[in-house]
């Protein structure tokens, strides 16, 4: 009888996937329980790194499941590399792969975050919820909006300094609510979107009902379609009734969560201040604002 071979065993180095831009040859973390994540890691990063591998490969799988439900569909198998991702070691590097599915976007490069699992499992989910998109709305401001709240809500916020509504807010809340910018690096573009993303939530229409009417909308859709869908109201009214809204917050906008959604469903408590990828051939970097990829 042939002897079955023996899967690698974690930190033993790897040629591994294609990645979007790690050269180095990286070690094997580990795969998660159901084998629906492969986690690598730049050996060079030592034990914190391992660390924060072996920290996704424990959570991968509560991430997976809880974006696929989210979405209302079953995702593929990925592969992901944490490394230095910028130089950085403290997630502030971002997150990062080639495209908005699990064809060709499965492989996804994830900034190290010493003694942050949190922080790692959000940029995860920040390009894994893209992967969930089918090739729509990556690219463009509906979706990076998108693509932030999940990796709010499943990544306990860890990415709160990634926040562009207060930019969105402070540069006078220009109206992206009836249009849709046609890329995922505007910070106003997308502070809008994370601002009515958050106030549609804490009036009672969950993630995982905003997430396939956007999907559903896809790369022509509108904000305003999406609250015409939700709430049976015309969509003309939808950017009247979320300006004022936001004009009655008694704090203004100091997050990407102004009207307290995620405090509201339970999921943790809301702190200040994320950035997420494009569809096409490529897909953006995750970065916070500011950053320089």
């Amino acid at each position: 009888m042939n002897k079955e071979p023996e899967a690698p065993s974690p930190g033993k180095k790897q040629s591994g996937p294609k990645w979007p831009s790690f050269k180095g040859t990286a070690s094997l973390g580990g795969k998660s329980t159901s084998g629906r994540v492969t986690v690598y890691v730049d050996p060079k990063l030592g034990s914190p790194g391992m660390q924060n591998a072996q920290g996704l490969v424990t959570d991968g799988d509560r991430v997976a499941t809880a974006n696929d439900a989210i979405f209302g569909t079953t995702g593929g198998a990925v592969n992901v590399i944490i490394f230095a991702l910028g130089g950085k070691t403290d997630g502030t590097g971002g997150a990062d792969h080639m495209a908005c599915d699990y064809t060709t976007g499965e492989n996804i490069e994830v900034c190290a975050s010493f003694g942050n699992a949190n922080r790692v499992s959000a940029l995860f989910e920040a390009e894994l919820s893209e992967c969930s998109m089918g090739g729509n709305l990556c690219g463009l401001s509906t979706g990076e909006a998108l693509s932030r709240w999940c990796a709010a809500e499943i990544g306990n916020n860890a990415l709160a300094d990634f926040a562009t509504a207060p930019q969105w807010a402070s540069d006078g809340m220009p109206d992206f609510v009836n249009k849709t910018d046609q890329t995922d690096q505007g910070a106003d573009s997308t502070g809008c979107g994370m601002a009515f993303l958050s106030w549609l939530i804490s009036q009672g229409h969950a993630l995982n009902q905003i997430a396939p009417a956007m999907v559903k909308l896809g790369d022509s859709g509108t904000l305003a379609q999406l609250y015409g869908d939700l709430t049976s109201n015309p969509a003309s009214q939808a950017w009247t009734a979320f300006e004022a809204a936001v004009k009655g917050l008694a704090k203004g906008v100091t997050s990407d969560d102004p009207f307290g959604a995620l405090t509201q469903t339970g999921k943790h408590k809301t702190t200040p201040h994320v950035h997420v990828a494009a569809s096409g051939e490529r897909s953006h970097r995750l970065l916070p604002p500011g950053a320089v990829s």
